[in-house]
């Protein structure tokens, strides 16, 4: 039984899956799916069906994060002490939330766990920093190349579309690679020569790539800028050899017109991976229907986040439920996917952070860095929920399934949207070398 934070009625939970990874014993895990369940107030046959059609599907989220290991704090502390500079904690900081999980054993149990509950095969994993500059870019790639590479047995690198079919009858979890931006050399010498590291990229693995980020970059104009002029001269040379190679074009970063001249100028199926219904709730990081629209033409799709601001004024799995509705009634089944932008991060995390000594000043250096340039937003009137960010937790994966089956979707729609449209994007533009 699980009592629902005094947010509702008592729901239970199925004794048959009392067992299951999709009910499980970690305490933080249930107590968001506490949450989630008081939003969806499912009844025990959507409930019972619900988990077992999540089972059964193949779940390839559009975009997202794999769960995050807790920093070592010994270590962490050691390094701080030694007099490391802010950028180098925060780099630090980063790089144990995404390899830790491969090397330290409780860390991998937890990592495992928390995907297991999930219910999800594949996530089309952010493998690079936000930006353009390859050596920027290639620091994540790394770090998720080399967190796969030791712990393969248990989450390994997806290099094909087949490998995530593979994956799925396997009963195992995998990665696909995507990255914030396209590298750019940015020296200039001739269109050919400043596009050539794309493919140095693919070969690395990475088979989907942002036009921009939030801010204006060669190529055209992020979200969170307050003027779009639209996809430059060198973006459409961009997306010409994006859809040459096989890389996807994402626009979930982009501005309104850059992502529409985007999708007008795309000849394979493009997305955008993480956003939402500009329709059903105007806000800068969804997208207009003008713009989905020219997006779904090309053959692809957007998947909804899980960002409660982005999603209007509940901002919970309501509202994420509201805005997948809009997308298959608006543009079709076939053209949305779930693209969470969430994660979840390591119960041992707070623990971890109690071990690191503060500074004289009472600071932590576990926060030591700063807001950073491409992480400004323009303001908007958003309120959080208390509820909101736990009914859409990651490890809710399940309870998004449940919601679609209390809506109504048949089986096979709900299947297209928890992977199979992903697939078919990814297969329609992977290509062998």
């Amino acid at each position: 039984m699980l009592s629902v934070l005094g947010l509702g009625p008592q729901i239970f939970v199925p004794r048959t899956r009392a067992a299951s990874p999709l009910s499980p014993s970690n305490e933080k895990i249930q107590k968001a799916r506490e949450v989630g369940l008081s939003v969806l107030k499912p009844s025990q046959r959507d409930l019972d069906y619900g988990f077992k059609l999540h089972a059964e599907s193949l779940v390839f989220e559009s975009y997202g994060f794999a769960p995050r290991a807790a920093l070592d704090g010994a270590k962490f502390g050691v390094f701080a002490a030694g007099g490391a500079t802010d950028a180098e904690l925060a780099d630090l900081r980063e790089e144990m939330s995404m390899t830790r999980w491969a090397t330290d054993a409780g860390e991998r149990q937890e990592f495992l766990e928390a995907f297991r509950a999930a219910g999800v095969t594949c996530v089309f994993q952010n493998t690079g920093e936000e930006g353009s500059d390859p050596l920027r870019l290639i620091k994540r790639l790394a770090r998720f190349t080399h967190a796969t590479d030791l712990a393969r047995a248990d989450c390994f690198k997806a290099a094909t579309p087949d490998d995530i079919v593979a994956a799925k009858k396997a009963g195992r979890q995998c990665l696909y690679f995507t990255t914030n931006g396209v590298p750019l050399r940015q020296q200039w010498e001739s269109v050919r020569d400043e596009l050539r590291l794309i493919r140095i990229f693919q070969e690395l693995g990475v088979q989907m790539m942002h036009l921009t980020y939030n801010r204006r970059n060669p190529i055209g104009d992020g979200a969170g800028e307050p003027n779009d002029g639209g996809l430059s001269d060198f973006g459409h040379a961009v997306v010409a050899e994006m859809n040459r190679l096989g890389v996807i074009v994402d626009v979930a970063h982009s501005g309104w017109r850059t992502s529409l001249e985007a999708a007008q100028a795309s000849k394979k199926p493009m997305v955008a991976s993480h956003t939402t219904c500009g329709g059903l709730y105007k806000h800068f990081r969804g997208k207009p229907d003008e713009t989905v629209k020219a997006i779904c033409d090309t053959g692809g799709l957007i998947g909804i986040c899980c960002i409660p601001r982005f999603l209007g004024a509940n901002g919970d799995l309501g509202a994420f439920l509201d805005h997948v509705d809009y997308a298959v009634k608006k543009f079709g089944a076939d053209h949305v996917a779930i693209g969470p932008d969430i994660s979840y991060i390591s119960r041992n995390e707070e623990a971890e952070r109690a071990k690191v000594p503060k500074r004289k000043d009472g600071s932590s250096p576990v926060s030591a860095a700063g807001a950073r340039w491409e992480h400004l937003w323009p303001a908007d009137d958003y309120r959080p929920k208390p509820h909101a960010d736990a009914s859409l937790a990651w490890t809710n994966w399940p309870l998004y399934t449940v919601g679609l089956v209390q809506r109504g979707h048949s089986d096979a729609v709900i299947r297209k949207i928890l992977g199979e449209n992903m697939l078919r994007v990814a297969r329609a533009n992977f290509q062998h070398a």
